[in-house]
């Protein structure tokens, strides 16, 4: 298999910051969510782990119940950093999960996004970055953050290629059930 390749047993989802706050502002936010969402569900048909972050909820809202209603049980960390790893515990529980390739959607491509990804991409994780699933309030921001961290090392892809590269076959037993999803 090739190394950059997702492989459903070194892969988890860090879901980053699809709160109310950004519901009118955000470009293209319904296409954001429906993609964010096929992903999360796509995950938890693959047994993947998933974890989501919420920034400063008291102020921004939580994360919308769309988002919410497909992240089910996954493990929800607060934070008031960009970075998703400056989550208190989210650095410690990746880390316990064991593997090495995080796939990386939500919000916002300039800023929480680049400064997650880069320090992932910092601490030795493979990060894969679902394209379809990250957005900015500026199609320009999103634009030249996406550039910036795909030169940096992150690796592109859209939801659907994701979720294909994870099933590997038609025979797995989850291939018809993420099929449906992506239909």
């Amino acid at each position: 298999m090739h190394p950059r390749l997702l492989d459903q047993t070194r892969a988890l989802l860090l879901v980053v910051d699809l709160q109310e706050a950004f519901r009118k502002t955000l470009h293209e936010w319904e296409r954001t969510l429906a993609r964010a969402c096929v992903l999360i569900r796509g995950a938890h048909l693959l047994e993947l782990p998933v974890v989501y972050t919420e920034q400063y909820p008291k102020g921004l809202g939580a994360t919308v119940p769309e988002v919410r209603e497909a992240l089910g049980d996954a493990q929800r960390f607060e934070k008031r950093t960009l970075s998703a790893l400056g989550a208190p515990g989210l650095a410690q529980a990746l880390a316990r999960l064991g593997r090495n390739q995080v796939i990386v959607a939500g919000i916002e491509t300039q800023a929480c996004i680049n400064q997650s990804v880069h320090e992932l991409l910092a601490a030795g994780y493979q990060v894969h970055l679902a394209e379809d699933a990250v957005s900015a309030r500026r199609p320009s921001d999103h634009a030249s953050a996406l550039a910036k961290l795909l030169a940096s090392g992150a690796i592109g892809g859209s939801v659907e290629s994701m979720l294909f590269e994870c099933l590997r076959s038609a025979d797995h037993p989850a291939f018809k059930s993420v099929q449906a999803l992506l239909k």
